[in-house]
């Protein structure tokens, strides 16, 4: 055969590979507002920059008549290329072929790529769209997802991980993304569920649908596990995109750092009125943010979640910052459950990246009752408060308005190693509010109060007492406690000198196999 041939064979052989599991499969793929495995990474990374790995691997089953069906790249695309200039991994999973479904091959080929992602400190993205372990290979399947698992433990916290869910994600597939840092979904094509409706009809005769059960609003509303909701595979591609530009390629790198022509010294005059004067009337805590950070740009994560506590992404004189804010616009900005996960999650993440933290405060404390007692606020409230405190990376507190009792401690106060902690002239540091102060203080003197003029004279007299002398910073300020009181419209400037002066920080933590963060 002549050399030409050969060449011709090889160019045969790719488009081939490409087409996945043929044209038919890839209409219907089409025809159900999906996009193949090749279309979702020619969207995701820059133009002409995707190498590809093992698009000549098949299968190696010879059962239940597999040895008669077999593809060119067994089902999943592999490779590297870059978005934004910057090397990333990824893998995509083709539903045209077997329905996505993994086999050990498969397996392997995803294996490689985050081998080599973890070798030269890259992230890993994978875009998943399968039915799940490939029954036919039976434990061999299963032995595919535990080598994927291990590598998906091995790199937390090394290599940023980022997983896209574009369709099914059943059974044990579902545990690779949640053992990556970020899950994202597409709002009508995906879901997620370790047992199906059918398995759940079954056992505990419940009737609910894929979307019910598992789709991308119940994941990012009810159990927290999607960080972000997208509503085409487009957007997708944009938010992963733009997600990574805030993140560092590993552990061992510093984030990007993007020229910024916003003034560090403008003052946002808004700032100083956008506080309530009565203390139970309520305010956007996201305006807030958007006046303080560069250009108002903010990327919020978990939006849908836990909608008490906002976190997310943004930039201080175009250097990459996690923002964490009690959100007073729902719940009065108190800590629940699920806003302590979400928020332990977040910082724990930030830490692993080397990305400084900006925690606004305005939290009245935790939520009090049996469901939340019973759900175990006490464990779940402890984990916010130990990623905190374990947490090395920069960080900068101010408080705006309340700032109370436990969770005053849970927010990054100075004993949680808080670097910079400024207060606004509007915080109130205490133990708790004046109504509760006053109840427990003097609860027994105004029981024996006969007189109702009289009772509701002395409550009020104590309540102001009680606010005269702790509803302001500088009790706290004057134990050093907090580092300055602020002008609210200089928040910007001294959020971001605080920053360049923690720049150099260099802080450690005993030295430890793990820590064993209270789960």
């Amino acid at each position: 055969m002549s050399q030409q041939s050969k060449i011709k064979d090889l160019i045969d052989l790719r488009v081939k590979a490409k087409l996945g599991g043929g044209e038919k499969r890839i209409e219907s793929q089409h025809g159900k507002g999906k996009l193949t495995a090749r279309e979702r990474i020619e969207l995701l990374l820059d133009e002409s920059s995707f190498e590809e790995f093992d698009m000549f691997v098949t299968h190696r089953s010879h059962d239940f008549g597999l040895e008669n069906e077999s593809y060119l790249g067994d089902g999943v695309v592999t490779g590297y290329g870059t978005i934004d200039g910057r090397l990333v991994y990824v893998y995509s999973q083709d539903f045209t072929v077997f329905g996505g479904s993994l086999s050990e091959t498969f397996a392997r080929k995803i294996c490689k790529v985050m081998d080599q992602a973890m070798k030269v400190g890259a992230p890993v993205i994978g875009l998943n769209d399968s039915g799940g372990a490939r029954i036919q290979e039976g434990v061999q399947s299963l032995a595919g997802y535990a080598e994927i698992f291990q590598r998906n433990i091995m790199a937390s916290g090394v290599v940023p991980q980022i997983s896209a869910i574009f369709g099914p994600c059943a059974g044990g597939a579902v545990y690779s993304p949640a053992l990556t840092d970020f899950i994202m979904m597409s709002k009508e094509n995906s879901y997620m569920f370790v047992t199906g409706p059918k398995v759940v009809k079954t056992v505990t005769n419940e009737v609910v649908t894929d979307a019910e059960l598992g789709g991308a609003m119940v994941h990012a509303s009810k159990s927290g596990v999607t960080h972000f909701v997208a509503d085409t595979e487009e957007e997708g591609m944009m938010l992963i995109r733009k997600l990574l530009s805030f993140i560092p390629q590993n552990n061992l790198e510093e984030p990007p750092l993007v020229a910024c022509i916003d003034p560090i010294d403008r003052l946002e005059d808004t700032l100083n009125g956008i506080v309530p004067d009565n203390p139970n009337k309520p305010y956007d805590v996201k305006d807030v943010i958007h006046a303080v950070v560069d250009h108002n740009e903010f990327m919020e994560v978990h939006r849908h979640y836990a909608p008490n506590l906002v976190v997310g992404f943004a930039r201080f004189n175009g250097a990459s910052v996690g923002i964490v804010a009690n959100q007073p616009k729902y719940l009065a900005g108190v800590l629940d459950i699920n806003a302590s996960r979400k928020g332990a999650r977040f910082v724990r993440f930030c830490d692993c990246f080397n990305i400084p933290i900006v925690t606004l405060v305005d939290v009245p404390g935790f939520l009090p009752g049996t469901a939340q007692e019973y759900g175990g606020i006490i464990i779940h409230g402890a984990k916010f408060l130990f990623a905190y405190g374990e947490a090395t990376v920069p960080k900068v507190t101010v408080t705006l308005r309340k700032s109370y009792g436990g969770a005053h401690d849970v927010m990054s106060c100075k004993q949680l190693r808080g670097d910079i902690n400024y207060a606004w002239p509007t915080a109130e540091i205490a133990v708790m509010g004046a109504g509760g102060a006053t109840e427990v203080l003097f609860g027994r003197q105004v029981k024996s109060m006969e007189n109702p003029d009289e009772k509701a004279k002395f409550i009020a007299e104590k309540e102001k007492e009680y606010t005269d002398k702790f509803a302001n910073p500088y009790v706290a300020a004057k134990f050093g406690f907090i580092d300055d009181v602020i002008e609210p419209r200089n928040t910007r400037f001294r959020v971001i000198r605080a920053l360049q002066a923690l720049a150099t920080k260099k802080d450690t933590n005993p030295p430890k196999k793990h820590s064993n963060i209270p789960l």
